[in-house]
């Protein structure tokens, strides 16, 4: 688990998921980072340990950790350009320790984008550095953010709303949807999945009379992708598509979107929403939330997303042993 920033609730939600190890059965795990931000915001114990094989024997008396760099002075709540540079090698660190074999997977905590960009991040996200250091383009990984009953994928993502029109293309749809259907499989066990595809317009278009990319660019899409042999429906009306009957007839469903799909994702699931990056060669997954410096060293962060996410991370990691 990389800390993230050290001054946000990273180093928080990593250590209260430690203490509940037990009582919600969470597979076991180590920090990467800094151990002084763990410190910072609690007073269990903590084994520093010089290379991933430690923790297990470390894990059930403290939390094991990784230490790679010093954050300087850790305040929480205040970010620094320190601390945004322990959070980026502590990720770099991550993602190599998974690349090679060492852990199963890796849960990025939140970082601070703004504090990265003044340390050599050029990324938009967590997401996309992972995606780059596995090699992997980023049209071929997939930003999931999954719930008990929900999961969503964004087919664009960090952009102004004004410019998704012009991004869409049928190539981009059919791209994410196919990483989609082979991330279910391999992540989820789930043999033959059923894609459900959001239209871009009110109505889904209103057959033209709304808007012509659900006719020009999602339907001709969709068209290709059952030529391709999935299970996929759409394009169908945004507003009506995550009540809970309607969620019952898909596995995930497909947004043209960022709003579109973390709305819902987040009222059903706030506390547990878990962001998972599919189409890579390794496992990563993150609480689908920030870094909440607001509330950072108040001891009020909930751990439930980071639970959620290191008990996905796990099953999916033996979902791919299993399906090979």
């Amino acid at each position: 688990m990389s800390l993230g920033d050290p001054a946000g609730i990273g180093p928080e939600i990593v250590a209260k998921s430690w203490v509940m190890r037990e009582a919600r059965g969470l597979p076991p795990f180590f920090a990467v980072g800094d151990a002084a931000s763990l410190r910072a915001v609690w007073l269990g114990p903590i084994a520093i340990i010089g290379a991933p094989e430690e923790a297990a024997g470390a894990f059930g008396t403290a939390l094991p950790c990784l230490q790679v760099a010093d954050a300087g002075e850790i305040v929480p709540g205040s970010p620094s350009i320190d601390g945004a540079r322990t959070a980026f090698q502590a990720l770099e660190v991550a993602v190599g320790l998974a690349r090679q074999g060492s852990a199963a997977g890796i849960v990025t905590a939140p970082v601070g984008k703004e504090q990265l960009y003044g340390v050599g991040f050029t990324h938009p996200g967590q997401t996309e550095f992972v995606a780059e250091r596995c090699g992997v383009s980023p049209h071929n990984a997939v930003m999931m953010l999954a719930g008990p009953s929900l999961k969503v994928v964004p087919i664009t993502i960090h952009i102004p709303l004004a410019d998704v029109p012009s991004v869409l293309t049928i190539d981009l749809i059919r791209a994410r949807a196919l990483t989609t259907a082979k991330g279910l499989q391999r992540n989820f066990g789930i043999a033959r999945p059923r894609l459900a595809v959001a239209g871009l317009n009110p109505h889904a278009g209103e057959n033209g009379a709304l808007g012509r990319e659900e006719i020009d660019v999602i339907r001709p899409a969709i068209d290709l992708l059952r030529e391709d042999g999935l299970d996929i429906v759409g394009p169908l009306a945004a507003d009506g598509m995550f009540h809970a009957r309607a969620r019952e007839a898909y596995d995930a469903a497909l947004c043209m979107y960022h709003d579109q799909a973390l709305i819902p994702i987040k009222t059903l699931y706030f506390d547990e929403g878990v962001n998972i990056t599919l189409g890579l060669p390794i496992v990563r997954t993150s609480p689908d939330h920030g870094t909440a410096f607001g509330i950072a060293g108040t001891d009020s962060a909930n751990p439930g997303a980071m639970m959620a996410a290191l008990k996905m991370a796990a099953e999916a990691a033996r979902a791919r042993l299993a399906h090979g």
